[in-house]
């Protein structure tokens, strides 16, 4: 295959990864994902990403429709890759994309949710050791954080070494149960050789230590290249002791030997046999010198390195396990972290629907915000009537349950209300759910779209806008009916009566579609009559708190609409004016919004209790 057939890869790029790499290992690289090898070729790790994501995934990648989704989604991989254990794994999330079918997605499921469970028994200390002498100590999180860290690859491509020395680490830990059982069937002795071998030969030299007489020939090169290089001082010292009369020659022979262990009689034959002068005689010699031991060196390092080689073939198939097991290990360890750190669960896959018990944002957690968990539906669903095989306690759910048919719910409510977020949260679920990845919710059941359209609420008012919108937003609809509208404040491109028009056909194009939706809007009252299978639900806002922050119910109230709730805006701007004038004005305001609600809310309010309530 061509490199430039590989999306992202045009002139400049083939040059440059055909003359660091070569096409075939070039193409090699593509196919297997290999971000760090792009990286070494040059490129930046951003541009090899993207090549990488289109390369490998590059139908799941037109299920992000809209510029919205793929920022969701790649803050996602984002905060997933900061759990990586090494920087191979970390690559490897940030090439994810979403899967087109179930039992793909159920597959990396199944392989992440085995991870979960062995990183949650590790810190109840379940996994005891097997291979250790006294076989009682605990494997601990921090021990299978060191054994990756500690054997952590360089920046160099490959790593095999480092992927044995894990294994050996870990298996000392005596993990060899769920996601470890892998790394327990590779053979441990054919690792302990393998180990020694490839530490050996590092990186293709043979390493000091391995081989006394080549320790001793490089010891012996080093010191006659740096005699050569202060060659006007050693012609000093030679012409000294050669006063004494002795044959010049024996004194340089004499001289260099003992100034380098090069051996008498190899310094004896590297003498020239005719030389200009005293000086041109020792700088020949020594030229011959170096030349032959460089030459002995080599011809000694081969023969040593042969003898390695011949060591790592014979335990090739347990490297070959162990780099395979470990690349795989901390690939699904680092999403079994991220999962557990924001306690992830597994989603349902259904037919058709999409309904989150107790969903939070990743984003918002992430920045150690207070979430509060909320429930949300459309489509068919059947996941607020407990799960069976949970824990008691965890069925006690005492949040309200969305009606299950609704295709599209129009969702209304308060300014700053949290809609926005509560679209984020849902494209986060639909987006983790179909890579493959555990979701966060206490239970989700999620369809497979072919196209995932999330729209922020984007403030700019024309024509140019409208039609660019409606450009990314109305061919998903049309091209296919597994599509996910989550769409935010539509009437904020255009004036309201058009909007309102626009909205609702967009909520009967959904409805007609097959496709579900959720679209946030202020226009409820105007997009009447709803088609069948379609909704309004709304956010509350219940009054201020001490710091005349407005005090929301996050949870949305199905089949009611929401109130924008300017009365509290006001009162907030009110209770903290202090200019008399301004004051007056913002009072003009409360007489137009409603005085009397205005009013209600400041009395409800103090700067000590908060809202009444």
């Amino acid at each position: 295959m061509r490199l430039e057939e590989y999306w992202g890869v045009g002139p400049k790029t083939r040059e440059r990864l055909e003359a660091d790499l070569g096409t075939e290992r070039a193409v090699e690289a593509i196919e297997s994902g290999e971000v760090r090898t792009l990286v070494s070729a040059g490129l930046s790790r951003g541009r090899a990403t993207r090549i990488l994501r289109r390369a490998n995934g590059g139908e799941g990648m037109a299920v992000l429709s809209t510029r919205d989704t793929r920022a969701v989604y790649k803050e996602l991989l984002d905060v997933a890759s900061d759990y990586a254990v090494t920087e191979d794994a970390a690559d490897r999330i940030r090439v994810l994309t979403p899967l087109m079918d179930r039992e793909t997605a159920g597959d990396r499921l199944d392989g992440v949710m085995a991870a979960v469970e062995s990183w949650r028994q590790l810190d109840s200390g379940a996994h005891r050791a097997s291979e250790t002498s006294g076989g009682t100590a605990n494997a601990t999180r921090e021990a299978v954080l060191t054994a990756f860290a500690e054997n952590a690859e360089d920046d160099a491509v490959g790593g095999e070494e480092a992927a044995v020395r894990t294994v050996l680490a870990l298996r000392e830990a005596g993990l060899s149960e769920g996601a470890f059982a892998r790394i327990a069937d590779i053979d441990r002795d054919d690792l302990e050789a393998a180990a020694g071998a490839l530490r050996d030969l590092d990186g293709g030299n043979v390493a000091r230590g391995v081989d006394d007489e080549l320790d001793d020939l490089r010891d012996s090169l080093d010191g006659v290249e740096a005699l050569s290089a202060d060659s006007l001082d050693a012609m000093a010292e030679i012409r000294e002791e050669a006063r004494s009369g002795a044959e010049f020659s024996e004194v340089v022979i004499d001289y260099v030997s003992s100034e380098t262990d090069a051996g008498y009689q190899r310094v004896r034959d590297a003498t020239p046999d005719e030389a200009a002068d005293a000086t041109d005689f020792v700088n020949a010699t020594l030229r011959e010198l170096v030349a032959d031991l460089r030459e002995t060196v080599e011809e000694r390092e081969r023969s040593v390195a042969r003898r390695l080689r011949g060591r790592i073939a014979e335990t090739q198939e347990a490297i070959d396990a162990a780099s395979a097991a470990v690349s795989d290990l901390a690939f699904h360890l680092s999403l079994a972290r991220f999962a557990v750190d924001f306690d992830l669960s597994r989603p349902t896959f259904v037919e058709s629907g999409f309904a989150v018990r107790g969903a939070r944002n990743v984003s918002l957690v992430a920045g150690g915000e207070e979430v509060q968990p909320v429930n949300y539906a459309v489509g068919d669903h059947d996941v607020f009537g407990g799960d069976p095989a949970a824990p008691a306690d965890s069925n006690a759910h005492a949040g309200p349950s969305p009606p299950s048919g609704d295709r599209v719910a129009v969702l209304t409510g308060a300014n700053s209300g949290g809609k926005t977020t509560l679209l984020e949260t849902l494209c986060g679920v639909a987006l983790l759910a179909q890579m493959g990845l555990p979701v966060p919710a206490e239970r989700a059941e999620v369809s497979i779209s072919d196209d995932i359209v999330f729209h922020r609420r984007h403030a700019s008012f024309n024509a140019g806008v409208l039609e660019s919108t409606l450009r990314s937003i109305v061919p998903p609809l049309t091209e296919g009916s597994n599509t996910l509208m989550l769409v935010d404040e539509f009437e904020a491109i255009t004036e309201p009566g058009s909007a309102a028009d626009l909205l609702h056909g967009l909520v009967r194009l959904t409805v007609d579609r097959g496709a579900l939706g959720v679209f946030v809007t202020h226009l409820a009252d105007d997009l009447k009559p709803l088609p069948e299978k379609a909704r309004k639900d709304g956010i509350f806002a219940e009054g201020l708190d001490p710091d005349l922050d407005l005090v929301v119910d996050y949870q949305p109230r199905f089949e009611t609409v929401g109130k924008s709730t300017p009365e509290f805006i006001v009162s907030r701007l009110l209770a903290s004016s202090d200019d008399r004038a301004e004051r007056a004005g913002f009072e003009t305001l409360a007489r137009a919004v409603g005085e009397e609600a205005v009013q209600r809310t400041l009395d409800d309010w103090t700067p000590e209790a908060g809202t009444s309530d």
